[in-house]
């Protein structure tokens, strides 16, 4: 047993942790992004053969390897988040992240090494999947656990607006690319690279934020006090997994997310949208989420957790048709309108909740292994949706009907899930993921 005693633990820094968070998400997700980006417009012609609509579900299918890997990557980090604490597994997240998007931009094309170039393509891509896989969880269990108990959504919201800026850079930076012609060779020889090279400059400065910020004081009070798992997995799957199940499915949610943010972009194209329009769609409603999400969170620190998140999930459903009939409608504004609608007035609100929503049902000493598991799980999801809906049709014309009962069909698993779970936005810190009668739960 540790002989660390109650006055050597740290101090809540819930802002430090807040923003720690949000610059971590902001890098990972910058890396996860572009490759969302590139692989529905620039992989499809550079490292598959032909560039036709089986080059596209190929490269589509590339963006989710990742996932796979994730569960993997969900179990191993999630075991040493709750062994050794969260903020050196964070540490470690980033810099793999880092380093394979920085080889990506390396890779040579199908022309020059044949089917070498996909192979190394999802290889690093799979290293992706693995940092992902703790990133979230790590960030959310941070935050949460440096948060004041009447606050906990609010601030762990900013890990998910952190990917909404990750998300806006990525979009911004590859910009320049899309407005460059398919007839130039530049765009296709070196452009596209430009965007992952420029990663590693992210990763330092979010390096250095994060090295100086202090372990959760619960986790250290846990570890003070001889309560850290041996094998986290056990207790996990023994006493918690009902929640572990709930948070699978409730994370089916972020296929809205890359539906809107990769296949959208693919469908946008198909039925005359430039390319540099599909992008402008993705940061403005980026944009917009920056500003609602942590309203959301902070509505939800009022009214409760599970009703601000079942509202994302139905919102995403009702609105997604819309949006994406308005793509072929020639009206431009109304189409940003409708994806601020969806996206930042609608899925936003599950977004933000998520992190505290699933967090919350966790006790310290499994929170790290049941978040990283169960939304990895769930990911899954959201990682073969671009794939699964172009292979049905969804990147066509008329594909707007497919989209939009994958999305209805997502977001009613997603609502059903979610009204199994115990609010616990009253629910000290301390106590959380400690089990109660139902009646009191709820």
């Amino acid at each position: 047993m540790s002989t660390q005693t109650r006055a050597d633990v740290p101090q809540k820094t819930p802002v430090r942790a807040a923003l720690a968070s949000f610059m971590g998400s902001a890098v990972e997700y910058y890396d996860f992004f572009i490759f969302g980006t590139a692989s529905a417009l620039i992989f499809p012609h550079i490292f598959f053969p032909d560039g036709d609509q089986a080059a596209l579900v190929m490269s589509l299918a590339t963006f989710g390897f990742a996932y796979i890997a994730r569960p993997f990557g969900a179990v191993i980090l999630g075991h040493f988040g709750d062994r050794i604490g969260r903020q050196r597994v964070l540490m470690f997240t980033l810099v793999l992240m880092g380093a394979a998007t920085f080889v990506i931009g390396c890779l040579p094309t199908f022309a020059q090494i044949g089917w070498a170039a996909p192979i190394l393509l999802v290889f690093c891509r799979l290293l992706q999947g693995l940092s992902a896989a703790g990133e979230q969880a790590g960030a959310s269990s941070m935050s949460l656990e440096h948060a004041p108990d009447h606050r906990r959504s609010f601030f762990t919201s900013w890990t998910l607006t952190g990917t909404q800026g990750g998300q806006i850079l990525a979009a911004l930076v590859f910009l320049p690319v899309t407005m460059l012609p398919d007839n130039d060779p530049f765009k296709y020889e070196w452009a596209w690279r430009i965007p992952f090279w420029l990663s590693a400059v992210v990763v330092v400065v979010t390096f250095y934020i994060r090295r100086t910020l202090h372990e959760t004081p619960t986790f250290e009070e846990a570890k003070a006090q001889g309560e850290i798992a041996k094998i986290p997995l056990m207790p996990l799957l023994r006493d918690h997994w009902r929640d572990v199940l709930r948070v699978v499915l409730c994370a089916f949610i972020a296929a809205v997310s890359t539906v809107f943010g990769n296949l959208a972009i693919a469908y946008g194209v198909e039925v005359g949208l430039a390319q540099n329009i599909t992008l402008w769609l993705v940061v403005v409603a980026n944009v917009v989420a920056l500003g609602t999400q942590p309203l959301f969170a902070m509505l939800a620190d009022r009214v409760g957790r599970k009703p601000v998140f079942i509202y994302g999930a139905i919102s995403s459903a009702v609105f997604m048709p819309f949006y994406m009939l308005s793509m072929s409608s020639d009206n431009i504004v109304l189409t940003f309108a409708l994806a601020i609608l969806t996206f930042s007035c609608g899925y936003a609100a599950a977004n933000a909740v998520w992190p505290s929503f699933y967090g919350e049902m966790f006790s310290a000493r499994v929170r790290f292994s049941g978040l990283a598991i169960g939304t990895q799980l769930g990911f899954l999801m959201a990682g073969f949706a671009p794939s699964i809906v172009a292979a049905l049709g969804g990147v066509q014309e008329g594909g707007w009907v497919v989209i939009s009962i994958f999305t209805g069909v997502i977001c009613l698993i997603v609502v059903l899930a979610a009204l199994t779970a115990r609010e616990t936005k009253d629910v000290p810190t301390d106590t959380l993921g400690i089990r109660v009668p139902v009646e009191q739960g709820r």
